[in-house]
Order: C-alpha cells, then sequence, then structure tokens
C-alpha cells in the first residue's frame, strides 16, 4: 500500500479497528473487547496491540501510515484530541493523542464517536452530498449528531447535539443523566428493558422472558426475534419507543430544516425494516409541514462502519486544514 489509514470504534465493550487504503476501502479489521474495568493503562494497551495487529495483518509499511483515526463515547475535544471524560471508560482529561502519536510516529484524531457516526454517513454513506444532516443514533443509549451548512457542529466545549437528552416530557421517567423525560429514557434499549420488564413483572406473558433471561439491557437480535415473532408485547413496546422517536425527530426537523434525517445505531441496523416506515409516518404530526417538506427520513448504509468512516473523514479533513 502506497498510503494506508487505521481507524478505530472505541467502545466501552469493545474496540473495532480497521486498516483503509489509499482507494479509501477497507483492507483488514480487528476487533476485541475493550475491558475497560481493567483500567486507563490496560486499555492503552489493548488499544495500541490492536493497531500493531492491524499494521500486521494489512503487512503495510510503517512509513505509509498516514494517520490514525478513532471515535469514542463523551465529551471529546476534536481539535486537540484530549478526552474530557466519556462514560463506561475510565478516561477523564485524558490525553489519548499524545500516547498514540509517541508510540506509533503519525497523526491522531479523535471525535464523539455517535458524531463520528453521523461524518461517516455524510461523508461516505447514504447522506453524501446533503448540506444539511441530523442523525439520531438509537442503541444502548441515544446520541447524535448535526451537520450544519457543510460542516460537523461541535458546540461551544465539545459537547453540542446531546440528542438523546433533549426533555419530551418533564414529568417523565428518570434517565441516567439525572434529568426527567429524556428521549433516551423512552426509546433506548435501556428503556425499552426497563418497560418490558416492568410489564413481565405485571404478568404479561412475551417471547422475551425466555430470550432475556438475566440480560441487563435487552440485545437488538432479541427484539428482532420477538417482533419477527409478532410478539404483542414487543411489538407495543417498539411501538412507543417509535412514538417518541418520531416526537423528537420531529422537533429537531423544526429546529434544523435539514435535508436528510438519518436513522442510525444497534436498534436501527436490526429493526429498521419494522421502525423506519413506522417513523416516516408519525413523524409528519410533529414537524411543520412547510419545514418537513422535502426533508428525507432514511436509514444509516454504513452500520457497524459508520464510526471507522467518520475517524477516516476527520482524518481527511485535518489534512487539508
Amino acid at each position: 500500500m502506497k498510503k494506508a489509514y487505521i481507524c478505530l470504534d472505541i467502545g466501552g465493550t469493545k474496540v473495532l479497528g480497521s486498516v483503509f487504503d489509499e482507494n479509501l476501502k477497507i483492507v483488514c479489521t480487528v476487533k476485541k473487547k475493550t475491558k475497560a474495568e481493567e483500567g486507563q493503562e490496560k486499555i492503552e494497551e489493548r488499544i495500541i496491540g490492536i493497531i500493531e495487529e492491524l499494521i500486521i495483518k494489512s503487512q503495510m509499511d510503517r512509513g505509509s501510515l498516514v494517520a490514525i483515526g478513532a471515535g469514542a463515547p463523551g465529551i471529546i475535544n476534536e481539535s486537540t484530541g484530549q478526552i474530557i471524560f466519556t462514560p463506561n471508560i475510565p478516561w477523564k482529561n485524558y490525553n489519548i493523542k499524545k500516547v498514540i502519536e509517541e508510540r506509533f510516529n503519525a497523526p491522531f484524531h479523535i471525535g464523539n464517536d455517535v458524531k463520528m457516526g453521523v461524518l461517516g454517513e455524510w461523508k461516505y454513506g447514504v447522506g453524501k452530498g446533503k448540506e444539511n444532516i441530523v442523525g439520531i443514533f438509537v442503541g444502548t443509549g441515544i446520541g447524535g449528531g448535526v451537520i450544519i451548512n457543510n460542516k460537523l457542529y461541535a458546540g461551544a466545549k465539545h459537547s453540542g447535539t446531546e440528542i438523546g437528552h433533549m426533555i419530551i416530557n418533564t414529568e417523565g421517567p428518570y434517565c441516567n443523566c439525572g434529568q426527567r423525560g429524556c428521549l433516551e429514557a423512552y426509546a433506548s434499549k435501556i428503556a425499552i428493558t426497563r418497560e418490558i420488564r416492568s410489564q413481565m413483572q405485571r404478568g404479561r406473558k412475551t417471547v422475551l422472558s425466555d430470550l432475556m433471561g438475566d440480560t441487563t439491557v435487552i440485545k437488538s437480535k432479541m427484539l428482532k426475534k420477538a417482533i419477527d415473532e409478532k410478539d404483542e408485547l414487543a411489538l407495543e413496546v417498539l411501538d412507543k419507543a417509535v412514538y417518541y422517536l418520531a416526537a423528537g425527530a420531529g422537533s429537531l426537523i423544526n429546529i434544523f430544516n435539514p435535508n436528510m434525517l438519518i436513522f442510525g445505531g444497534g436498534v436501527f441496523e436490526a429493526l429498521g425494516g419494522y421502525m423506519l416506515p413506522k417513523v416516516q409516518e408519525k413523524i409528519r404530526r410533529f414537524s411543520m409541514p412547510a419545514v418537513f417538506e422535502g426533508t428525507e427520513i432514511v436509514q444509516s448504509k454504513l452500520g457497524d462502519d459508520s464510526i471507522l468512516y467518520g475517524s477516516l473523514a476527520l482524518i481527511m479533513e485535518r489534512f487539508r486544514k
């Protein structure tokens, strides 16, 4: 390879890494558990080990490594590479950029994972060519990103577009962030799990009682199986989540007037065929017709690779400056 780029998706449970060649195509991939409970140094070792493995696996000459990019959860200063705070990983005011650059002698760039996912879809996925985009990624929690006039919006302190924590009911259930009535408290996998367990405790019958066991947060594939079997409780809870997603998305359309609104994340990867048409149907009632007109409501195209492609886009953006 004449040029190579390494991109990482660093999560609380796993680290996914890929090598992109000079044609910006994925050459090889490595995926391993983060083991966040083992502490900061062990996570560093894990990330460095994955980068080393990618270099060996791709058979690249180290001199061809142009840069390394990454997406990680939390509040991240994309200009300096400093991780201000991240949930589920013991990082606070942590300069990962310095660690990686000293080890591999290559520029390192990092951003918030969901923002990187939206950036990836805008540059290389379903949002390519659109000037204004809103992305809502539904997984264990709910994250988001916004492209305004062909630029990723960060906010004054690098913590903007916390879409999952927009309040849609001031008297609603408590969210993990400490507020009440967040979108995440209604439509994330955490919220879906809580509602299903609450109904099961009331005696509701569901195929999910056997599938879930003592699972803390329901897996998307379990929901998919239940929906495929037309499980009454699963359909009811998913439809409620769709209703609140439509309400939140409608408000975002009114605020940003995007060309496109993209739904992504693990829940939509597994259940997009069921959920997207329902969101498309309901969203009109929550947005002004004149603002809604012309807004495409779509599902992400890059799936698990969206954060990797977003990290690649971040690298390319830095090289243009």
